[in-house]
This record gives structure tokens, C-alpha cells and sequence, in this order.
């Protein structure tokens, strides 16, 4: 990676990732290994404006050594400290990047009860901060940076550095660094994306029907004043900003309590640091019944068990087949930019912001209304090349949404 090409990425992340304005703080959370981006990333927040830029930074290494030698009493004591520095990103209205770089078996050895007892423990203590992105209060970003680890398991049959040359080279056609202009393309891109929520937001959708020949057969309804958006979020101040980069997503979230049927993954999903592969859950009026897990289960099982929320799904998004990440036929092996080639659903949290008047909601209107409230939020992909959905409105159509595992929107009858 050159020079210009990170100081490009970190443009990218902070005039169209959280589109710093002039007089805002911003606040970057880093692993140690990703130095050269996140001060790449500084410069450019202060060329954009910003009064102050905070780095907080961490250390996987480090973590894996809390795992393997504390107790779960003590992996599950939040310091105050940290509780604080994200409460401080919340009560300075700062924006907020946070840069992933992960190794994909990276906590295979560490106890799984450690791990999901941890999580939950972080999630509850962390709420204030959640729930500010969540609904769009704090502007957000989750963008990536390579690891010799992450390369390897993309690209086994490479030397070390070769795999992270190519690593690197396809992060930039993700992120539409190829470009000529890869802000302007970015412009173009997320109009594309608010023209098909749009669309959806104006048909009145009541339920969604998956099929595919991997098994999955499964409905779901959509709450009443439900709104889809994607790439271009709106701020509760107004501001837009696009959540997570690179993303090729529209998305909202459905009817909590109107799930059924079973949902096949398409792609296996990397949890803390661990892999679920070949897994299935079935549904039936919203909760998950039945789960199963050629590898992951007890993952899998800690996700789902996180609270009575996260037996029911928060988010639904579509994403076509025939997009830049999708288009390089390679697993990531990463959340981030597997969802982006894949439709997908969401166990657990909701999205207040996508319901009209949600993002002033308490928790019970927001259930009241059909959204899911949870500390989890997990995603985990569905789309294949033959993926079928069909869409039932309000007024009786009948609507192609997918043909073929790509958009179609079109009236059937």
C-alpha cells in the first residue's frame, strides 16, 4: 500500500464513511497493528476539519492472554475506564471509526464460555454507546485494514507477503479505489442503492418469501412504517454518513414475531475470532426453534441463548449477486465484507432508525411496533446464485424482489 493510496483510504473513510463536519470531534479505534492507517486516517479528519482527534487503541495479542489466564468473574468486570471512553465518544458527539483488521481463527484455542460470557458482559456495560449508533446519534464507521493472518487464511497458496499484496489489491476494487475517482464512485454507487430502497419503501412490503436449492425456505413480515435505506444514512442531526465501508446492502428490519421457517447459510461466519460453518436455523412466529452447526455449534448456541432477543431476527438485507465483492469469487472470512456479497439476516438488535419515528422510541414502543431489542447482533449470509424472493404488499401484488440471486423488482401480478 502505498502513501497516497492509504491517505485515499482514509479520505474515503472520513468524507464518506462518517462525513466529518468542520468543528467535530472524531475518535478512532484501532488495533496496534494498524498504526499507519489510523494516523492516515487523523490527517485526514483534521485536513476535513476536525477539532480533536482521539485514538484508542488495542491489542489481540493482549487479549488473547486475558483469555487464556482470568477467570470469568474477571473477564466479565468491565473496567469503568472503558465504559467511560465510549460514553465520551457518545456525550462529545464525536463521530466514530473503528478499524478491523482480524485474524479469522484468531481465538480458536480460547475457552468459547469465556468468550460469549465476555461479549455479553461488554454489551450490557457498553449499552449507552450502542444504543447511540444503534439509532444514529453517534455517526459511525467499521472499515478494514489487512493482517498476514486474515491474508493467509484468504489465500493459502500464497507466500506471506504475496497474500497481503492481494489482500490489499482487493480491498481497493471493494472499496472502489480502482476508480478514477473513487469518491465520485462512491456518490454513484450509494444513489444506486437509495433508488432500490425507494422502491421497497414504496411498494408497503407485508411479508418476504426465500427459496433457494441450498434449502432455504423461509417468510418473514415487515413491521407497519418500516423504511429501507442503504450506503446513505441519515444522522439524528441530519447528517448523512454510510456505516460501514465497503457495503453493497439494503437493508431494514423486519417484524420480529413473523419468522418462519428454516434459513440455510450460504457462507460460513466468523465469531470472535472463531469459525461457524454449515449451519441452519428454523423459525417458527418469529423464534428460533431449531438450530444446527457442522462447526461452531457451541458458538452458534452462545449467540442465540445471548438473551430473549437474540432467538428473534433484527435486520433483513439484500444484496445482489453481481457486485464488486461477490464479483471476486473469494471468502473473506469476514463479516464485514462477506454480508456485502451475500442477502443476509441479522439474529438479535434492531434497527430503531429504520422505523419512522423509531430513533424516538423506548425500548417497549419499539417492540410494541414489531422491531427486536437484544445485546446481540449477529449476521450471517443466505445468498446464492439461485436465491428466489418474492414479495406479498400491502394492497395484494404480488412482487419479484430476486431472480436468480439478483434484483429484479419488478410487479408479477
Amino acid at each position: 500500500m502505498t502513501d497516497k493510496k492509504l491517505d485515499e483510504y482514509g479520505m474515503l473513510a472520513v468524507r464518506q464513511g462518517i462525513n466529518l463536519q468542520r468543528g467535530e470531534s472524531l475518535v478512532i479505534a484501532s488495533p496496534i497493528e494498524c498504526g499507519d492507517f489510523a494516523r492516515a486516517i487523523a490527517e485526514q479528519g483534521y485536513k476535513a476539519g476536525a477539532k480533536k482527534v482521539t485514538v484508542f487503541w488495542r491489542d489481540s495479542e493482549m487479549s488473547k492472554l486475558s483469555y487464556k489466564y482470568e477467570d470469568i468473574d474477571t473477564l466479565t468486570d468491565i473496567p469503568q475506564w472503558l465504559v467511560d471512553s465510549r460514553s465520551y465518544v457518545v456525550d462529545t458527539k464525536a463521530c466514530y471509526i473503528n478499524i478491523i483488521s482480524d485474524d479469522p481463527e484468531g481465538f480458536v484455542d480460547v475457552d468459547p464460555k469465556k468468550l460469549i460470557a465476555s461479549s455479553r458482559a461488554s454489551r450490557v456495560a457498553l449499552k449507552k454507546f450502542r444504543d447511540s449508533t444503534s439509532n444514529n446519534n453517534t455517526r459511525w464507521l467499521i472499515v478494514a485494514y489487512p493482517n498476514a493472518a486474515w491474508a493467509k487464511k484468504m489465500f493459502p497458496n500464497l507466500s506471506e507477503s504475496e497474500a497481503v499484496d492481494k489482500q490489499w489489491e482487493y480491498i481497493h476494487k471493494t472499496m472502489r479505489m480502482d476508480t478514477k475517482d473513487s469518491l465520485k464512485a462512491w456518490k454513484e454507487h450509494e444513489n444506486a442503492l437509495c433508488e432500490r430502497s425507494k422502491f421497497l419503501n414504496e411498494a408497503h412490503i407485508k411479508t418476504f418469501r426465500y427459496t433457494n436449492s441450498l434449502g432455504t425456505d423461509f417468510t418473514i413480515g415487515m413491521p407497519e412504517g418500516y423504511k429501507f435505506t442503504g450506503a446513505r444514512e441519515k444522522s439524528l442531526g441530519g447528517v448523512d454518513f454510510t456505516a460501514n465501508m465497503p457495503t453493497e446492502e439494503v437493508f431494514s428490519s423486519p417484524d420480529r414475531m413473523t419468522a418462519n421457517g428454516t434459513l440455510v447459510a450460504s457462507m460460513p461466519l466468523i465469531h470472535n475470532g472463531n469459525l461457524i460453518e454449515n449451519f441452519a436455523i428454523t423459525f417458527k412466529d418469529g423464534k428460533v426453534v431449531d438450530y444446527r452447526a457442522e462447526k461452531g455449534y457451541e458458538i452458534l448456541k452462545g449467540i442465540i441463548e445471548t438473551d430473549e432477543g437474540s432467538h428473534y431476527l433484527g435486520e433483513i438485507a439484500l444484496v445482489g449477486y453481481n457486485t464488486p465483492i461477490q464479483n471476486l469469487k473469494t471468502l473473506f472470512y469476514n463479516t464485514l465484507f462477506d454480508e456485502n456479497a451475500s442477502c443476509h439476516f441479522a439474529l438479535g438488535n434492531g434497527f430503531p432508525s429504520c422505523l419512522k419515528g423509531g430513533s424516538e422510541m423506548s425500548e417497549e414502543e419499539l417492540k410494541k411496533h414489531g422491531l427486536n431489542v437484544s445485546l446481540e447482533h449477529t449476521d450471517f449470509m443466505v445468498g446464492t446464485a439461485d436465491l428466489t424472493i418474492t414479495a406479498t404488499t400491502a394492497d395484494g401484488k404480488t412482487l419479484s424482489i430476486f431472480k436468480n440471486g439478483d434484483w429484479d423488482l419488478k410487479i408479477i401480478k
